[in-house]
Order: structure tokens, then sequence, then C-alpha cells
């Protein structure tokens, strides 16, 4: 297991027995456009398949923000459900667990990460990522459904999928 103390206290840490799911389900499933609607089993499955990686203030170890990687270890890398909880936005935590995790990947040999952002192309590009150069190359396989968002709240991005 791989952690990391950042110089204010926060730790990042790899350990799947820390996250605490019941809130990173409620934080996708309710308050992540890419994510809402997500059952607790997929996202425990999807967790449970994954390099997990979860940050945890210093006053009392609470969990503040979480991250997934799907990856072979060697040489390709899906970063995913990358979020931030709310009351800790605005500290820079985000860009440190993405470049936290970057480091951790470059450190195992994996040269190629790959991800999907709707809106948060700045944060990702401070920490070296970059749009594809060639996109037509790439192709996909979509069976996701789309999703009735869950809450009143007015929708300013596309019907999300799961």
């Amino acid at each position: 297991m791989f952690s990391l103390t950042r110089t204010d206290g926060h730790l990042l840490s790899t350990d799947p027995a820390r996250l605490d799911l019941a809130l990173v389900h409620l934080w996708l499933s309710t308050d992540a456009y890419w994510a809402l609607g997500r059952d607790r089993e997929t996202t425990a499955r999807a967790f449970a398949g994954s390099l997990p990686f979860g940050v945890y203030r210093p006053e009392d170890d609470r969990q503040v923000a979480v991250a997934r990687v799907v990856t072979d270890g060697a040489t390709f890398a899906w970063l995913s459900d990358v979020y931030v909880d709310r009351a800790a936005r605005g500290r820079g935590l985000g860009g440190w667990l993405v470049s936290s995790i970057r480091d951790h990947l470059d450190d195992l040999g994996v040269r190629r990460i790959l991800l999907t952002t709707h809106d948060a192309h700045k944060v990702y590009a401070r920490v070296g990522f970059a749009p594809l150069d060639e996109p037509r190359r790439w192709m996909q396989l979509d069976r996701r459904t789309p999703v009735t968002p869950v809450t009143g709240k007015e929708q300013h991005r596309s019907t999300p999928l799961r």
C-alpha cells in the first residue's frame, strides 16, 4: 500500500480498508454528474476492482476526497471517480490528489493515464494532462443508459450516464 502526507497533515492512502464507502457512494450518487443514481453495490464493485486513493484530514481522520484508478500497474491507467468533498474544496486537495496519483503511477512505470471530464480541464491541465492529439484513433462501446438526476437542482450539464 502507498501513503503520502501533505505538509498540512492531510493523508493520502491506497488502503481499501480506510475508505468510507458509504460516504463515497453518497458523494458520487448524489453530487457527481457522472455517477448520479449509481447504486451502492456498483460503487463497491468499482472500488474493489480498482486501486483506490482516499484523502483524510489530519484533525479527525475523516475522508475528504477520493479517486480510483483502473490499471494493469505496468503500462496503462484510467483515472476515475475523482471527488473532493464540497466542504474541503478550494484548498488544493484535488490537484494534490491527482498529482500524487500521477507520480505514484509513474513510479510503477505506467506511462499512459486517461480520464474524462466535463468541467475540470484546468485542474487536470495543471498536473500535465492534455486533450488527446488524435481523438479519432480512440473508439468506445458505450452501453450506459441515461439517468435522470435525483435532485431538483437545475442541471447545467448534459444528461449523465452510468
